[in-house]
């Protein structure tokens, strides 16, 4: 009995990603004396204890917080500090909530799709085979068993989660779980306690201010003036320590934003909101300012004028970038390139290396003229359970390590400062389809392709609005870019379908002709002496030209 045909999942239309929504800049604080050194760290004490605390009050409130529960800590943190920083400290800990609270719903649906799958395969037969789609039954009673017992452990963990969700309950450290619990083993991170003390303390500092539009130079808490210099305004308990009027105190180290310095300076002397941050970096000994603000969230480039030049497609991979140009028409033009990069080692390697790949692939986006990128809209959230791979792990940490978070936020705010647009396309299929369709027509003598090549042209002709595969074969699709019809398959019926579409009327080369087969064959018959009769000269020379592989329109005979 024949199986029944797969049924395909409905394909999300491509759309162009919106451009970022802040700007960043970072900048050393060099040539501090150790009195501005001892000066912060006094003061990043000072207000981190107060951040801890009203971070504890807010937790423990829960869903009974409310406007006058907000007042009422501010109020307090008023008394200890000054009016602007405990609004930088009471929003801080209010976003610190939230963002534990959406963890809190994502571990939750982790646990609902980890349970279902393990339901679904203890359900099933020891032994029974699964499909790429479904998960099959355990190998063996051991592992069934083993199985068993997981699943009353997270059933265990989900309760506990929803009851957390319901009654407002989070979990939250001020400095990071991770550097907590590297306290309980410091050998395996490589850190003396001393070390991790001096980590841990400057984690929960708290030197931030949040801007406000109107006032000089953008903040009042941490001014910076348009030459550099940087000045605090101490809190009450440390007004002792001000060197300066209005109890501040100003750092003899100067900033000078070589990145973006111009838009840095421009908001500063209109006025405009500027948030800073200071904080250190133990391992290096060195103290940092960071600069930021927010921007209205706009699309770069409308999508049809980012897919008027063609565009370059883009299949991300666990260690490399493969990507096509293609022109507007959904032809692969030049040869694909590869972007390469080492996701091993530390967070900071591995953050460089996706800076340095990106950054090779818009310069080269730039040189071939192409004004938009085609980039799959990946989420491997669901994929990463152990419990629908299961003995996988290699696969799974191949998942794992695709940097499809980071990299969705890298590519947009890197192409936004280049002009090119960011073009996002359903993953269904591309890499099966573009296999299956484009690799082997595009290998040549001089060109090797792989799937991931492939894939790329698939993902680039989604995002330029194409079919995978139009109907016709991808090697004719060249007779298109130069305005010409491709011939049909047996004759001149429509037995094997329509022609392909012609080029639009603006293609460059669409009104000129070719030279005639039939001419090529005369002349090359005269060099060699032959004749040929007049009433036979078209028909054989088509004849010819048929058996060759090739296709071109005879030139009329007057036979009257």
């Amino acid at each position: 009995m024949a199986d029944k045909k797969k049924q395909l999942r409905t394909i999300d239309p491509p759309f162009g990603a919106v451009g970022p929504s802040g700007v960043a800049l970072h900048d050393r604080l060099k040539h501090l004396t150790p009195k501005d050194e001892k000066v912060l760290r006094l003061v990043g004490e000072h207000q981190g204890r107060l951040a801890s605390g009203d971070l504890k009050a807010r937790c423990e409130a829960g869903h009974k917080h409310d406007n006058d529960a907000w007042a009422s800590r501010k109020r307090d943190l008023t008394e200890q500090s000054s009016s602007r920083i405990a609004g930088a400290i009471t929003k801080a800990t209010h976003d610190q909530y939230g963002l534990a609270r959406r963890c809190l719903l994502a571990h939750v649906h982790n646990l609902e799709a980890g349970i279902c799958t393990l339901r679904h395969r203890l359900s099933l037969p020891i032994g029974e085979k699964g499909n790429k789609r479904v998960p099959g039954g355990y190998r063996s009673k051991g592992e069934w068993f083993h199985k068993s017992r997981r699943l009353a452990t997270l059933e265990h963990r989900l309760d506990v989660a929803r009851d957390d969700w319901k009654t407002g309950h989070v979990r939250v450290v001020r400095g990071g779980r991770r550097l907590l619990k590297n306290r309980h083993n410091l050998h395996a991170a490589q850190l003396t306690e001393r070390e991790w003390r001096q980590r841990w303390e400057a984690e929960r500092w708290f030197l931030a201010a949040d801007g406000e539009s109107g006032k000089r130079f953008g903040n009042e808490t941490i001014r910076v003036t348009p030459d550099g210099e940087v000045s605090i305004k101490l809190p009450a308990p440390l007004a002792h320590l001000a060197n300066s009027k209005h109890g501040r105190y100003t750092l003899t180290a100067r900033i000078a934003f070589a990145h973006r310095g111009a838009q840095w300076a421009d908001r500063i002397t209109a006025n405009r909101a500027v948030a800073y941050r200071i904080h250190l970096d133990t391992d290096r000994g060195r103290w940092y300012l960071t600069a930021s603000w927010q921007r209205p969230v706009v699309q770069t480039m409308p999508l049809e004028t980012a897919r008027a030049r063609g565009l370059v497609g883009v299949d991300t991979n666990a260690d490399h970038f493969a990507a096509y140009r293609l022109d507007r028409h959904g032809n692969p033009v030049g040869d694909p390139r590869r972007f390469h990069y080492d996701l091993s080692g530390t967070a900071d390697h591995r953050d460089a290396q996706i800076r340095h790949a990106l950054t090779r692939l818009l310069n080269w986006t730039k040189q071939t003229g192409a004004q938009a990128i085609g980039i799959e809209n990946l989420d491997f959230a669901a994929e990463k359970t152990r419990e629908k791979h299961g003995r996988k792990k290699r696969f799974r940490q191949l998942i794992s390590g695709m940097p499809t978070g980071k990299l969705k936020a890298r590519i947009v705010s890197m192409a936004a400062e280049h002009g090119i647009a960011i073009v996002a396309v359903d993953p269904a299929y591309t890499s099966m389809w573009g296999d299956q369709h484009w690799r082997k027509p595009l290998i040549s003598k001089t060109r090797s392709m792989t799937r991931h090549d492939a894939a790329s042209v698939a993902i680039g002709r989604r995002a330029l609005g194409h079919p995978i595969r139009d109907g016709v074969s991808p090697a004719r699709t060249e007779l298109r870019a130069w305005g010409r019809t491709a011939p049909p398959q047996h004759h001149q019926r429509d037995d094997a379908g329509h022609r392909t579409v012609q080029a639009d009327p603006g293609d460059r080369g669409r009104e000129e002709t070719r030279r005639p087969v039939a001419e090529r064959a005369h002349d090359a018959r005269r060099r060699t002496g032959t004749t040929r009769t007049r009433g036979t000269s078209a028909s054989k020379t088509v004849r010819d030209a048929r058996s060759t592989g090739t296709w071109a329109q005879g030139s009329l005979l007057d036979t009257v």
